[in-house]
This record gives C-alpha cells, structure tokens and sequence, in this order.
C-alpha cells in the first residue's frame, strides 16, 4: 500500500494496488473509493483532509497497525 498526500488539491490518497481505477463511488463524508476491473477497490481518498485534521501538511506521520491472529 502506499499513501500520498496531495497539498494542492488537500487529498489523502491511499493506493491499495497499482491496478487503475475504472469506476468510482463517492461515499458520504468525502471520501471516494475507486474499484479496478474486477470491482475490487484500488484506492481510497480522503478530501479535505488538512481540514478534517487527518493529517498535517507540514508534518507528516503514518503509523501501520497490525494484527496477528492467534490461533489455539
């Protein structure tokens, strides 16, 4: 995955697979889920993302959270 930060337009872009985007759905709240040919998504923006205080153009920090499943 990767995620960009567009300061120009103030877009939160997080780029799932490099496939391209083919269809596109805008969902409330502004954020816009873009699929590939096989409807399965291929990115997701976030608009206003300054605004919604998402992130902070001057500084930029991404913390990755995973889990592990445990099983027993």
């Amino acid at each position: 995955m990767k995620i960009k930060y567009e300061p120009d337009s103030d877009v939160l872009i997080m780029i799932l697979r490099d496939d391209p985007p083919v269809d596109a759905i805008e969902e409330p709240g502004g954020v816009i889920v873009s699929y590939g040919e096989d409807k399965e998504p291929v990115s997701v923006e976030l608009l206003n993302a300054s605004l919604r205080k998402l992130i902070q153009p001057d500084e930029v920090s991404v913390t990755f959270q995973t889990k592990t499943a445990v099983s027993g």
